[in-house]
C-alpha cells in the first residue's frame, strides 16, 4: 500500500509540474499584455513589463516562476498588485468548496436513489422517465441548466434569488446546476452495476429464498456497488471545479471559478497560473483520498493495491 501511494504521489507531482509548464507557456501565448486594459501609453507599458520581468525571454521567466513555485510563492495579481494569489484563493475558496461539496452530496444521494429506483421498478414508464432524464442531464451543459433554472425560478416565478450567497436559498440554484450532470452519471452507473450484480449467483440464491427485490438490493447488492460509485468522486470533483467557472459567473458567486474567468479576461498571468495549479493539486489530492478511503473500507481493494 505504501509503495502504491508513493507511486501515486510521484505521478501527482509530475502531473503538477507538467500542468504548471503547459499553463505558463499557454498564458504567454495569449496575445496582448496584462496591462493593456489600463489605457496607458506605450512607454509606460514597456516600463511596467520590464518591472514585472515580462520583457525577458520566456524560458527565463519560467525558470524564475518555477523557483518561486517550489518555495510556495504563487506571486501577486497583475490587476491587484497589493494582493497575492494565495490571498485571492483563500478568500474565494470557501464559496467554491461549499457549493462543490453540496453538489457532490446531492449527486451521490439522488444519483444512487434514481439508479436503484430504475433498477428495481417494475413499471416501464418509471424506467423510461428516469432513463430519459439521465440522458438529458448528462447531455445538457451546466451553464444551460443554470440559465434555465435562473429564468424559471428566479425571473418568471421569483421563488429563488439568482445572485450572491447571502442566505441558504442562494445555494439552491447553483448547487442543482452543478449537480445535474454528476447525478445523471451516478444514476446510470448505479443502474448498470445493479443489473450486473443481479445476474450473480448470490442474488439468484437470495431470490430462491423468497426475498423481495428491495430486500436483496439493500441487504446484498448495495454493499457491492457503492465502492465503484465512490470511485467516481475523483472525476466528479474535477468536473465540479471546471463546471464552477461559468456557473459562478452566472450567479455572481465570489468563488474560484469566477476568479478564473475574470483572470483570463484581464490576462492576469499569475492569477491564471496560480488558480490552475491550485485546482490541479486539489483534484489530485481528492483522487488520492478517494483511493485511500476505498482501500480502507474494502479489503479487496486494499489487497489489489498491495499487489501493485
Amino acid at each position: 500500500m505504501v509503495k502504491y501511494l508513493g507511486k501515486r504521489i510521484l505521478i501527482g507531482i509530475l502531473s503538477l509540474f507538467v500542468l504548471s509548464a503547459v499553463t505558463f507557456f499557454l498564458t504567454r501565448a495569449i496575445p496582448g499584455s496584462p496591462f493593456q486594459s489600463q489605457n496607458i501609453s506605450g512607454d509606460v507599458l514597456e516600463m511596467m513589463e520590464e518591472e514585472y520581468g515580462l520583457n525577458r525571454p520566456v524560458f527565463i521567466q519560467y525558470k524564475a516562476y518555477l523557483g518561486n513555485l517550489l518555495h510556495g510563492d504563487l506571486g501577486y495579481s497583475y490587476q491587484n498588485p497589493g494582493e497575492s494569489v494565495t490571498e485571492i484563493i483563500a478568500r474565494s475558496l470557501p464559496a467554491t468548496i461549499t457549493i462543490g461539496s453540496l453538489s457532490i452530496v446531492v449527486a451521490m444521494i439522488a444519483g444512487m436513489g434514481f439508479g436503484i429506483w430504475q433498477g428495481i421498478s417494475s413499471h416501464r414508464s418509471v424506467k423510461g422517465v428516469i432513463f430519459t432524464g439521465t440522458m438529458l442531464g448528462a447531455g445538457i451543459p451546466n451553464f444551460v441548466t443554470a440559465l434555465v433554472l435562473m429564468l424559471i425560478f428566479g425571473v418568471w416565478f421569483k421563488l429563488l434569488p439568482v445572485a450572491g450567497l447571502t442566505s441558504w436559498r442562494h445555494y439552491i440554484l447553483p448547487v442543482f446546476s452543478l449537480a445535474l450532470y454528476p447525478t445523471s452519471v451516478v444514476a446510470r452507473l448505479t443502474r448498470n452495476l445493479l443489473e450486473e450484480e443481479s445476474k450473480k449467483e448470490y442474488v439468484v440464491l437470495a431470490k430462491a429464498k423468497g426475498l423481495k427485490k428491495y430486500q436483496i438490493v439493500y441487504t446484498h447488492i448495495l454493499k457491492h456497488i457503492w465502492i465503484p460509485v465512490l470511485n467516481y468522486l475523483g472525476p466528479a470533483s474535477a468536473f465540479l471545479l471546471t463546471g464552477s467557472f461559468v456557473v459562478e459567473s452566472i450567479f455572481t458567486i465570489p468563488g474560484l471559478g469566477r476568479q478564473f474567468v475574470n483572470s483570463i479576461s484581464n490576462r492576469d498571468y499569475t492569477l491564471i497560473m496560480g488558480l490552475t495549479f491550485f485546482m490541479g493539486m486539489m483534484v489530485i489530492l481528492i483522487n488520492l483520498a478517494v483511493d485511500i478511503l476505498c482501500a480502507w473500507i474494502d479489503p479487496r481493494v486494499r489487497k489489489a493495491y498491495l499487489e501493485k
